[in-house]
């Protein structure tokens, strides 16, 4: 059985409010679950921050037998100082570098485009052949 800490969702329609919990990775997000282990509030407060609280003790006990904390735990738990930053925390900007390779409208493929040389280069190399042939 593997076991996940995950969110589950209450509250009303607009207004989230959530529960960490140890569950089953099989049973639903609101579902079984095997321990509440803390909440997390994602609405802000009057003093314009997020609230959440979780048990620690139990936190580390769940990571220490093999848990799986999913994305947004994962998240939660690095904001609270029990686990290292996530990849893309530690990465700094989500995505890479953009692909400006010419794309086909129809296919989707990219087109492989060759790059002829620079005529100049061309030219520049015969005249040298030239002015060589005419020096000697």
């Amino acid at each position: 059985m593997v076991v996940r800490l995950r969110l589950s969702r209450f509250g009303c329609k607009n207004k989230p409010f959530y529960r960490v919990m140890a569950a089953n990775s099989r049973s639903p997000r609101d579902g079984k679950h095997l321990e509440v282990l803390g909440y997390y509030n994602p609405l802000p407060g009057q003093d314009g921050g997020k609230r959440m609280g979780l048990n620690f003790e139990r936190v580390k006990y769940w990571l220490s037998v093999g848990a799986q904390p999913s994305e947004p735990v994962q998240r939660i738990l690095f904001r609270a100082g029990l686990l290292p930053p996530p990849p893309m925390v530690a990465m700094g900007r989500k995505g890479g570098p953009r692909d400006m390779r010419p794309v086909d409208p129809m296919t989707g493929r990219v087109l492989n485009v060759e790059k002829p040389a620079p005529a100049n280069q061309q030219k520049d190399g015969e005249n040298e052949a030239a002015d060589e042939a005419n020096s000697a």
